[in-house]
């Protein structure tokens, strides 16, 4: 299953891919790999491990990306992720944050290819599920396409089979991780280029992808394609993607159907003490370019930060979203919202 649902998948994003967000995306498309935030080795093995591992079954496939440089501590991370349940173990060899890099890992790897190659190594002992890389095309000087492949097939000797490759080098020193998403040209064709020299390996690219329709284009030289802000600003693209990408004759959900299921998994979270911003900061972009949008953005960003917001603020958001009314919870009485 894991092996198809590489043709799409959700980028990691600090801050932005946790569980509520996952199950999110997962109601417009059952199809896609999911994957969490990068989260660090260390934090797994010492710190509060339920909270940060745990995911709802509808999830799945969900990928757990880890972050590390230790060898021993990623394969105990990965075998504890391998019993709470992923279906695979991605190691974080991107990102360029300057506290990442303080920990020694992310994209600052790439100049140590034979470290990488020996934290797979230690994971695949560990766990029988996949362990992926994360990459970029290259970092500061180190950036010439035969120092790119070097990396990759020292990492693929130790057993790496399938590499995500962000399409743009990293500059540690200089630019901030989002100069560092936008700065950077992309070289789409060198992950191209990748592909064609080892298609034993599958290549999922990654980097400034904006659309299905770009998707289907890359799809015609790699094996996969990962989206990351795009999905997040714009997620209702994602209910277009099980159709058009893995061509399945389900129904497309409509909006207002995906927030009718995401309620009850809120009322679950609230019942939980949970706040509900944790959970419609997510949905603040589903109606981007509709004519309510902005009504429904300000009805959810206004009133669910609230200490008391109880799911009474979610339908009346998708009542304005969804019929233009605004439903005062207190008074029980409506009125028309104009955008």
């Amino acid at each position: 299953m894991i092996k198809k649902a590489r043709r799409f998948s959700v980028a990691p994003m600090m801050d932005w891919s946790d569980r509520h967000c996952r199950y999110f995306h997962r109601l417009m498309t059952r199809k896609a790999l999911l994957y969490t935030e990068m989260v660090t080795a260390p934090a797994i093995l010492f710190g509060p491990r339920e909270r940060l591992l745990r995911f709802d079954p509808s999830e799945h496939p969900v990928a757990l990306q880890l972050g590390g440089s230790d060898p021993t501590q990623l394969a105990e991370a990965a075998a504890i992720g391998e019993a709470f349940g992923y279906d695979e173990i991605n190691l974080n060899v991107g990102c360029p944050s300057d506290r990442v890099q303080e920990g020694r890992f992310g994209a600052c790897l790439m100049a140590e290819p034979e470290l990488v190659a020996r934290c797979v190594a230690a994971m695949r002992e560990r766990v029988r599920v996949p362990v992926t890389v994360k990459c970029r095309i290259g970092i500061d000087d180190q950036d010439s396409e035969p120092e790119f492949r070097r990396f990759i097939d020292t990492v693929a000797e130790a057993g790496c089979e399938v590499f995500i490759v962000h399409a743009r080098k990293a500059w540690l020193k200089g630019l901030s991780p989002k100069e560092n998403r936008e700065i950077p040209p992309l070289d789409y064709e060198r992950v191209y280029r990748l592909k064609a020299a080892r298609p034993d390996l599958t290549i999922v690219i990654n980097g400034g992808i904006n659309s299905i329709d770009e998707c289907e284009t890359h799809l015609a030289h790699v094996d996969g394609v990962m989206l990351g802000r795009a999905a997040y600003q714009t997620p209702y693209l994602l209910a277009e993607v099980d159709k058009k990408l893995f061509l399945s004759t389900l129904p497309v959900p409509s909006r207002g159907e995906v927030l009718r299921q995401l309620v009850p998994y809120v009322e679950r979270h609230l019942e939980r003490g949970g706040r509900l911003n944790n959970v419609t900061r997510h949905i603040l972009g589903l109606y981007h370019g509709c004519p309510r949008a902005r009504a429904f953005r300000r009805h959810l960003s206004e009133n669910a930060v609230r200490d008391e917001a109880r799911i009474e603020v979610l339908l009346d958001a998708i009542a304005i979203a969804e019929g233009g009314i605004e439903r005062d919870a207190r008074s029980a009485t409506t009125e028309p919202v104009l955008d």
